[in-house]
């Protein structure tokens, strides 16, 4: 996939993950990697930022598998912030699907 298309999709797939379950970093790249191809590297900072919006709170639980791991847990306002994402989202893979299939009229004209 391509490097731009898949930084803009990141941070909602994030966003929509932790809103079904509370996840720790490692398990969102690896729920991420089976459809998109992603290291830690990319997620870590997205998971720091919207952290630092309020959009997610952390905590530490203990781990029966290692070390003690940082979950991260959806705010109500990381929750108001999601849906205005997938409205804006389903919003612009339409626009997008008019161009491409030329629906509507002679876009390239």
């Amino acid at each position: 996939m391509n490097t731009q298309f898949r930084k803009g999709v990141l941070e909602i797939c994030v966003l929509t993950l932790i809103s079904k379950k509370d996840m720790y970093g490692y398990e969102i790249v690896q729920s991420i990697s089976k459809v998109i191809n992603v290291n830690e590297g990319t997620i870590y900072p997205i998971l720091r930022r919207l952290t630092k919006d309020e959009y997610f709170e952390s905590y530490i639980l203990e781990s029966t598998e290692g070390p003690a791991r940082k979950y991260y847990k959806i705010t109500p306002s990381g929750k108001d912030y999601l849906e205005k994402m997938i409205i804006e989202w389903n919003d612009f893979v339409n626009a997008v699907s008019l161009i491409l299939n030329d629906e509507g009229g002679n876009y390239f004209e």
